[in-house]
């Protein structure tokens, strides 16, 4: 069955609510971009979070390097703001105030994204070209699908495409070439609130994008499987039999289809940012194909994107049952049920 796509011109759905006419303030439209240097273990986290009520934009550029980015201020290169103006959007291309620029060059196929911190520290220029359908999907994060159809929020809607992003990093006198497979991905009229604890108690959520070649492409949202001892264990109530998953799909051979189970296994933590850094995923497509995949973090960051919610983002080294190899971004996101556990974890094994 064939996944449903988004129009090429959802790339500049944009909206603000017209005069008189309330939003939730909580309704945000956000652009996601990211590449990475496997070789050099840096990661980049690009982000524009548009909140149409207010109107303000948040967001801009986390570049990090290794796996020992606890702290937000530990990041190679972090330019990353919380209230902007709202940008003025000509010709498809906008600016954040803090220099992020991303360009529709072609929408639905081709976006030129680029920064410059101004003062020598760090600048890209990259180019990132489609290689699979505009694919549609709701929602992004479990519970804020209870807001559709509130009556005060946009048309809502999100949509994920794998590119290839080829381009230039420049980190003071260093220079990097740039040539990754990497997701990205919208969101428009989400309501994605920032209360505490999250739309709903849920286990931490976690995205494994892969890209080993045209002929294998996989992607998928879960929460780590509860039979396999996660570190959640006993925090959260999962229905015995529910699925882990709410988005998953792969594209084989030019098909692109859709994923009815999957099993996400943790082996190892961080042991300060608690983010999974190995892992195994296993997946069935609807059509009874097995996917397993094997990866292990190598480079990995706390990222100030939501401040409800601890987010990581990392540069994950994954490999196919047939040794292929791919680097991608692994991020995942929790709330404080989980992080104090974790915390109370650390201190009772100091204490013995």
């Amino acid at each position: 069955m064939a996944l449903a796509t988004r129009p090429p011109e959802s790339d500049l759905w944009i909206a603000r609510p017209d005069a008189g006419v309330e939003w939730n303030p909580h309704t945000i439209h956000t652009h996601y971009f990211g590449f990475s240097v496997p070789e050099a273990s840096i990661g980049a986290f690009l982000y524009v979070r548009w909140m149409p009520a207010f109107p303000l934009v948040q967001g801009g550029v986390v570049l990090f390097q290794g796996l020992e980015n606890v702290h937000t201020t530990d990041n190679l290169h972090q330019d990353y703001q919380m209230t902007m103006p709202w940008p003025e959007v000509q010709d498809g291309a906008f600016q954040t105030a803090n220099g992020l620029r991303i360009e529709v060059l072609e929408p639905g196929r081709r976006f030129r994204v680029s920064y410059d911190s101004g003062d020598g520290a760090a600048s890209f220029d990259t180019i990132h070209e489609a290689v699979t359908p505009l694919l549609a999907r709701g929602h992004i994060v479990p519970g804020e699908e209870g807001h559709h159809g509130s009556g005060k929020v946009a048309v809502t809607g999100g949509s994920e495409q794998f590119m290839h992003a080829t381009g230039t990093l420049r980190l003071g006198d260093e220079q990097h070439a740039i040539d990754s497979h990497y997701p990205r991905d919208r969101s428009w009229g989400q309501v994605r609130e920032e209360r505490r604890g999250g739309p709903r108690p849920m286990p931490p959520v976690g995205w494994t994008p892969m890209y080993f070649g045209e002929d294998l492409i996989f992607n998928q949202i879960s929460f780590e499987h509860p039979d396999s001892d996660p570190a959640w264990k006993g925090l959260f109530e999962f229905p015995e039999g529910a699925p882990t998953h709410h988005y998953a799909w792969v594209v084989e051979g030019g098909e692109t289809k859709g994923i009815t189970r999957v099993r996400r296994e943790a082996q190892e933590y961080h042991p300060q940012l608690d983010v999974v850094t190995r892992q195994t995923v296993e997946a069935e497509a609807e059509d009874g194909t097995v996917y397993r995949f094997r990866g292990e973090a190598i480079a990995a960051a706390n990222v100030p994107a939501w401040p409800n919610a601890s987010f990581r983002d990392t540069v994950y080294r994954w490999e196919d049952e047939q040794g292929r190899v791919a680097h991608s971004t692994y991020q995942e996101l929790w709330y404080d049920r989980y992080q104090h556990a974790r915390t109370a974890e650390r201190r009772a094994k100091a204490i013995a």
